[in-house]
């Protein structure tokens, strides 16, 4: 009952009431990436999948800038992450845009991480189980490792949340996300600045 009626409902309400509350920040946060990101734009649209492995276009924070070595090839994600981008993506602000996908109904506040459109065919049966709901802004795997973890682990803390979903358990994680931004834990893994590919192998 909660997971399919009153969870909406809930993340309707909450996200509205927080975009409201939060609409100078994400003012001042796109103004700075503009002059940042040295014209690029301070927000991009990216595919991935849905409830359902439905496609929709997740909103965010532009935190990197489109700088491309002498053949035309993107620089590192570390080369072309600036300054400004690092703070706001090691404070989740970069997140914040998603609130608009919550209240179209393509995302919840708390859920699976949406993840790339390649990775669909690469999931096992179990694994897939992560889009029998609504993606979120934060997620159980998210409180529990986040970036630091393998992706072996994260899908199984996704479906452990899709089979335990309650408004016990979203209150938890989402106490728990507040607690974990302002520790600045888990943002990158070990090897990148960003969590390495998934290939269905790690």
């Amino acid at each position: 009952m909660y997971r399919d009626y009153f969870k909406r409902f809930l993340d309707f309400i909450i996200s509205l009431a927080i975009l409201i509350i939060i609409w100078p920040i994400l003012v001042l946060t796109g103004l700075g990436l503009h002059f940042a990101n040295k014209g690029a734009g301070a927000f991009f649209l990216q595919e991935r999948p849905g409830r359902h492995a439905k496609i929709f276009k997740v909103i965010k924070f532009k935190t990197m800038t489109d700088e491309r070595d002498s053949f035309g090839n993107l620089l590192s994600d570390e080369q072309r992450l600036t300054k400004i981008g690092r703070f706001i993506r090691s404070t989740s602000i970069d997140e914040l845009p998603q609130l608009i996908n919550v209240i179209k109904g393509d995302m919840a506040l708390i859920g699976p991480r949406p993840l790339l459109p390649q990775y669909l065919p690469l999931y096992s049966r179990e694994q897939a189980r992560r889009h029998e709901v609504r993606p979120g802004i934060t997620g159980w795997a998210q409180v529990n490792g986040r970036n630091a973890i393998s992706w072996t682990k994260k899908f199984e803390l996704d479906v452990w949340y899709v089979e335990h979903c309650s408004l016990l358990l979203d209150a938890k994680t989402a106490f728990l996300t507040i607690k974990k931004v302002f520790a600045r834990e888990d943002i990158n893994s070990n090897a990148s600045t960003t969590m390495e590919p998934f290939t269905g192998n790690n």
